[in-house]
C-alpha cells in the first residue's frame, strides 16, 4: 500500500474527482478527511471510503471561509493527530463570458477556486511541515488554453498553476512538495453537470471525447491514480510540477472521423 499510515485531507471530496481521490487513497491505506460544503455527499463518501477498510471523517467545509478552513484543520487533527497530504480539489464553474459574469459570481469563483487553495494551504502548512508532507492542487487544462464561456474558471485555473510553483519554491527547503494536476474532460463533477444539462448527454459526451487524442473523456479514478502517485514516495523528487491528465486534449487537433 503506497499511502499506508498517512492522513490525507481532500477538499471537494463529496463528489466527482474529489470522491474518486478519497476512494483511491483509501485503497492505498490512507486515512481520509472528507471536506465538502455538502454534508450529505461528504457522509456518503465517508461510507464508501470506510467500506474499503480505512478510517475517514467528514467535515463540512466552505474553502472560501477562513473560519471554516480553520475548523477543518482542527477537526482533522482531532480525528487523526497529523496530516501528510493536502489535496485541494474544491471548485465551481460559472459558464459565462467575463462581461456577463456578475460581480458576485466572479468574487465567489475566485474565492472558492483560488482562495480555497490559498486558505487551505496556509492553514495546513505548519502541520505539513512537521510531517514533511505534500500539497496537490487540482488545476485544469484550461490553465493552459481556454474555452468559450468560462472566463473566470480559466483565470483561476491558470493562477493555480503559478501558485503551485510559488509554493514549491518557498517550501521545498522545508521538505514540503507541491504539485498540481490538470485534467481534461472528466465524466464527473463539473463536467458531469454540464453533460447532463445538454439535450442529449450521450451525444455531448461523445463530442467532447473527440477533442481528445484518445477519443474519449476521462474517468475520475484515472485522475485519482495520478494524485496517489504525487502523494507517494514514488514522486519524491517532484515538486513545482504540473501533470496533465487529459487524454491528449490540447496536444493538437485529433481527426474527427
Amino acid at each position: 500500500m503506497e499511502l499506508k499510515g498517512r492522513v490525507a485531507v481532500i477538499t471537494g471530496a463529496g463528489s466527482g474527482i474529489g470522491r474518486a481521490c478519497a476512494m483511491e487513497f483509501a485503497r492505498e491505506g490512507a486515512r481520509v478527511v472528507v471536506a465538502d460544503i455538502n454534508a450529505k455527499e461528504a457522509q456518503e463518501t465517508v461510507k464508501q471510503t470506510e467500506a474499503l477498510g480505512t478510517k475517514a471523517r467528514a467535515v463540512v467545509t466552505d474553502v472560501a471561509d477562513p473560519e471554516s478552513v480553520q475548523h477543518l484543520v482542527e477537526e482533522s487533527l482531532k480525528a487523526f493527530g497529523q496530516v501528510h497530504v493536502l489535496l485541494n480539489v474544491a471548485a465551481i464553474q460559472v459558464n459565462k463570458t467575463l462581461e456577463d459574469t456578475t460581480l458576485e459570481e466572479w468574487n465567489r469563483e475566485i474565492a472558492v477556486n483560488l482562495g480555497g487553495v490559498f486558505l487551505c494551504s496556509k492553514f495546513f502548512l505548519p502541520h505539513l511541515r512537521r510531517t514533511k508532507g505534500c500539497i496537490i492542487n487540482m488545476s485544469s487544462v484550461n490553465g493552459f488554453f481556454v474555452e468559450p464561456m468560462c472566463a473566470g474558471y480559466c483565470a483561476t485555473k491558470g493562477a493555480i498553476i503559478a501558485l503551485t510553483k510559488a509554493m514549491a519554491i518557498d517550501h521545498g527547503k522545508e521538505g514540503i512538495r507541491v504539485n498540481c494536476i490538470c485534467p481534461g474532460y472528466i465524466d464527473a463533477g463539473l463536467a458531469w453537470g454540464y453533460f447532463e444539462a445538454q439535450p442529449d448527454p450521450a451525444a455531448a459526451r461523445a463530442a467532447a471525447g473527440k477533442l481528445h487524442a484518445l477519443w474519449r473523456i476521462g474517468r475520475p479514478e484515472e485522475v485519482a491514480r495520478v494524485a496517489v502517485f504525487l502523494a507517494s514516495d514514488d514522486s519524491s523528487f517532484m515538486t513545482g510540477s504540473t501533470v496533465v491528465v487529459a487524454g491528449g486534449f490540447g496536444s493538437g487537433l485529433p481527426p474527427q472521423n
